[in-house]
């Protein structure tokens, strides 16, 4: 960084710099804990038995140290290409109307508090509320380091079952949406998006955001013709904005594509079969009546405090298939 010129390319130097600040991140506390582990280990050969408050200080700093070697072990599981970047996040309802737009509004709190804990900026790009009630799709941009590492863990089909509160007769209900998360990425991968496969549509924003979003065609959907791929943004004020954002969001579901068949190709080399994400194939089922259970059918992983993991608690989850993943490519 302080080589001359380094910043007269502002996007290039920023991005060596977050770069930079992620890999800190990683080795920073590795090296702390190494140099507690041998402060403690120290302290330990000369402390004596009846030294009682030394002993119960020992023991807790102990523990403590193992908690934060715990964390650290977990966070290097997040060691894929994309992994500490941000993540962009879409539900879409399934079959079931009303039904499966509260489903895909439940899920958009739950991800939405996960987020908030770990201290991730969240920013609604595209929401389409259901009819009746609920949400039918939404995309949110999840801003922060290891987003997408986490979040990629959901990806797949989520069905519930529970109650139905819009049904008059109390009966039990089956609702399914889908979730899909891609990371966030650099404005300088190589995507050439010419315009002639490009179709840009401005609409009339059904969303939130003040007289001005709701008044002008300030939402941008657009389309890469070639292949099908659509994003769009009604979030900003300007179309201006939107249509930015809404190219991001297609740079990125283009360049995943690609990663993807690539991908498939090598697995197919070596005789792997990818799981296909689509519908019937649920990664996770939530029941909530007549009982209440959350299993994850890749893992096996599952537990009975619903309300926990609807209020963002989804760390055990997320370390259980990043583990399974792991033992995965090992074996391959």
């Amino acid at each position: 960084m302080s080589n001359p010129g380094f910043w007269d390319n502002t996007e290039k130097s920023s991005s060596i710099v977050k770069k930079l600040k992620n890999l800190k991140s990683s080795v920073e506390p590795w090296i702390a804990s190494s140099g507690k582990f041998k402060e403690l280990k120290e302290l330990a050969e000369i402390v004596k038995e009846e030294d009682a408050d030394l002993l119960k200080n020992l023991s807790t700093d102990i523990e403590i140290l193992e908690k934060e070697v715990s964390r650290l072990e977990f966070q290097a599981l997040l060691s894929g290409e994309f992994d500490s970047n941000s993540a962009i996040l879409s539900i879409n309802a399934g079959a079931g109307g009303t039904e499966s737009c509260d489903w895909v509004e439940m899920l958009l709190r739950m991800y939405s508090r996960f987020a908030e804990k770990k201290g991730y900026q969240i920013k609604t790009i595209d929401l389409l509320s259901g009819e009746e009630a609920g949400v039918k799709n939404v995309t949110l941009l999840i801003e922060g380091p290891y987003a997408y590492g986490y979040l990629k863990a959901e990806r797949g089909v989520h069905r519930l079952v529970r109650i139905s509160p819009f049904d008059a007769n109390k009966r039990r209900h089956t609702s399914f949406a889908s979730v899909d998360v891609i990371p966030e990425v650099e404005e300088d991968v190589d995507i050439k998006l010419e315009e002639s496969d490009l179709r840009i549509d401005v609409y009339r924003s059904k969303g939130a955001g003040g007289q001005s979003v709701n008044t002008t065609d300030s939402a941008v959907r657009i389309t890469h013709l070639p292949t099908g791929l659509v994003a769009q943004c009604q979030n900003e004020r300007s179309q201006h904005q939107n249509k930015q954002t809404a190219f991001k969001i297609l740079k990125a579901r283009i360049y995943e594509q690609e990663r993807e068949k690539k991908e498939q190709e090598l697995m197919q080399h070596y005789g792997a079969q990818k799981k296909k994400i689509e519908w019937g194939s649920q990664i996770r089922s939530y029941v909530m009546q007549p009982y209440t259970l959350v299993k994850d059918h890749r893992t096996d992983y599952e537990t009975g405090d619903v309300n926990k993991i609807m209020d963002g608690g989804l760390d055990d989850f997320i370390e259980a298939f990043l583990k399974m993943q792991k033992l995965e490519n090992r074996s391959q």
